[in-house]
């Protein structure tokens, strides 16, 4: 039997018609919309988009921030036959943006009244765009732009003369195979590919992921993640409509930066049980909490910290770990902690968040730790665009820190070798999966699609292996390891994530080693933090004396974790960097070195500073205080 987002979302609007499934806040409170209200809106809009001369197989894009628009948009989308191209906001019109609607052959863009401006300064260049659907009411439109409620009006008008079964029939023809989304990843290669996801892959998914997670009618979740990502759509908004649950956006503002501040906001009026988060997010959230707890004077401060060391000893590694052995004597202390401080900490997160579901990069231990002290646990689970995208994940029935948890089922993996040869349980190699998940393939790219799906299989180019104890352990990058002169290879996420935490002078940090004596590493400094140590020393930037205290210091930090250092011992000291290069500016989404799920884009770094790489390795360079780092700093 076919099952397409289609079917899930008739399926859902049958079983729970009264429930609210979508809240949004325009004005002063969120306000819900029922499913069937949702239903009437998307057939309304599918008819519009009917009506507007969207034929099945056409390709449409989607470029707005999270609201109640974006999902009844997608659906519309699909009613109407569509494939929807969705876009993030923060991409830039002049190459990002107009590469992606210009290759995957977009007809029809739906945009935000903010995000208008990017797509009229390069519609010219867009020849195929037939129609630009607006949300928001402008003072005046272009030749091709329609407001959003003009193609409702149309919609409703064709729903008059047309049977509701005619228009049905769209939605009903769909096949598990049928396009739903083609998502674009800036992946570590040049142009960015459109992983195409079918109604079967997202549905797939939804079943898959409802393994490792209990959710029912009463749950509730704040989307703070963009919509246009496939881990916002299966486990966002695709798993709860499922379930008849209720989906939140975060309240837009005048600009990202409001936007971004209404998140906290929002979370204390919504409530909601269930949160996504990336690491940075996660990183946002622990230096708030922090800065809070300071703010309340010493006592408290010390009462915090107190209570951290107790639920850390008490908690192990999570799961069956937790008040093990003579930690059970430490259960009354923890619940003492937990009334007098994590409880309040917890009511500036709604009071009733149960956990947030990590996806992106590896998440460190400590912070996974130090979320779970708090009472709210923050799951690590792994996937990647190209399997819509959920491979495995902790949740509260089963959890390890630092392993990134059950596979979901059904689904086959295994771990390979260089030559894609099968490794026995316990042995590191690329991690192979093969599910009803995994992507059509590539849009118009059938060479990277061959070479990353053979014989149903997909590689994902990340290093990992099954532990005895059936969890998953992902070690990072396959392709992105350092590699000795000797031949032996480390993957360098670990080591630059504890540098990053650790060293409060370093923003961000690349190791770099292709068969080289040593291990050398890119750093964007933390400026301001600089110039509050030099202020002890006496010293600014400004001066050379300030520069090269600046550059020690970057060292001094760096240093903790070679032989002698506080954190010695947590790497082997060969991966360690023995010198550095210090860069004049971050990366970021805006100079390509970061991608949309803010993961360092290697190969775009290494190119973009290999004369500064290849320095490193001469005598000049190997001393980090050398003329090329003073000039950066």
């Amino acid at each position: 039997m076919k099952k397409t987002l289609v079917d899930l979302f008739e399926n859902s609007v049958k079983q729970y018609p009264n429930n609210p499934f979508l809240w949004e806040k325009t004005k002063d409170k969120y306000e819900p919309t029922t499913y069937s209200q949702v239903k009437d809106q998307v057939y309304a809009f599918g008819a519009g988009l009917v009506a507007l001369g969207v034929k099945k197989g056409d390709n449409m894009a989607l470029l707005s921030e999270g609201r109640n628009a974006w999902i009844i948009g997608e659906l519309a989308m699909f009613y109407a036959g569509a494939t929807n191209v969705p876009l993030s906001i923060k991409l830039e019109e002049a190459n990002d943006l107009l590469f992606r609607l210009l290759h995957a052959d977009v007809k029809y863009i739906m945009v935000s009244g903010n995000q208008l401006k990017k797509i009229r300064n390069i519609l010219d260049k867009l020849p195929l765009i037939q129609k630009v659907i607006v949300f928001d009411e402008q003072k005046e439109y272009g030749e091709k732009e329609i407001l959003l409620s003009d193609v409702i009006s149309m919609g409703k008008d064709w729903l008059q003369q047309h049977s509701l079964e005619e228009f049905l029939s769209i939605g009903q023809s769909l096949q598990d195979d049928t396009y739903a989304t083609i998502t674009y990843t800036s992946g570590t290669t040049a142009d960015p590919k459109g992983v195409i996801l079918t109604h079967r892959n997202y549905t797939a998914n939804v079943e898959q992921s409802l393994t490792c997670v209990d959710i029912d009618s009463s749950w509730r979740t704040l989307v703070i993640l963009p919509l246009d990502h496939c881990f916002a759509h299966v486990v966002g908004f695709y798993i709860f409509m499922s379930q008849g649950a209720s989906v939140a956006t975060v309240q837009v503002g005048k600009t990202g930066l409001e936007t971004l501040k209404n998140i906290p906001v929002n979370i204390k009026e919504f409530k909601p049980y269930l949160i996504l988060s990336v690491p940075a997010l996660a990183k946002n959230f622990k230096k708030n909490i922090e800065q809070g707890i300071r703010s309340q004077g010493k006592v408290v401060t010390r009462l915090f910290r107190a209570g951290l060391q107790i639920a850390y000893t008490y908690n192990g590694d999570g799961g069956d770990d937790k008040g093990r052995g003579w930690h059970f004597i430490l259960k009354p202390l923890v619940s003492l902690f937990d009334k007098l401080i994590f409880s309040k900490i917890r009511e500036n997160f709604g009071g009733e968040l149960r956990f947030f579901i990590g996806g992106g990069a590896l998440l460190d231990k400590d912070l996974q730790k130090f979320y779970y002290a708090i009472g709210l646990p923050m799951y690590q689970g792994y996937g990647l665009s190209e399997a819509t995208p959920v491979i495995s994940t902790n949740g509260p029935k089963r959890h390890t820190f630092g392993s990134s948890g059950v596979l979901v089922q059904p689904l086959d993996l295994k771990i390979c070798d260089n030559e894609g040869n099968e490794l026995p349980a316990g042995e590191k190699g690329e991690i192979v999966i093969k599910g009803e998940n995994v992507m059509a393939g590539y849009w118009k790219n059938p060479v990277s699609t061959a070479e990353t799906i053979k014989n149903g299989w997909l590689y994902t180019g990340d290093m990992g292996y099954m532990g005895k104890d059936g969890l998953l352990y992902v070690l990072g990058r396959f392709k992105s390891l350092l590699i000795g002169s000797d031949g032996e290879k480390y993957s360098p996420e670990g080591i630059e994530e504890a540098l990053v935490e650790h060293s409060s002078c370093i923003d961000q940090l690349l190791l770099y080693n292709n068969q080289n004596p040593f291990t050398v590493a890119l750093v964007v400094p933390n400026k301001e933090h600089l110039k509050k140590h030099l202020i002890h020393q006496h010293l600014t930037l400004d001066t050379q004396e300030g520069k090269e205290a600046a550059i020690r210091i970057i060292q001094s930090q760096i240093d903790r974790f070679r032989k002698g250092g506080d954190l010695a011992g947590m790497f082997p000291e060969r991966w360690l960097p023995t010198t550095f290069a210090v860069l004049p500016e971050p990366f970021t989404e805006q100079n390509g070195m970061v991608n949309s799920t803010m993961k360092i884009v290697r190969g775009k770094v290494e190119k973009a500073y290999a004369g500064r790489i290849d320095l490193l390795y001469t005598p000049s360079g190997k001393n980090p205080v050398n003329e090329e780092n003073i000039k950066s700093i």
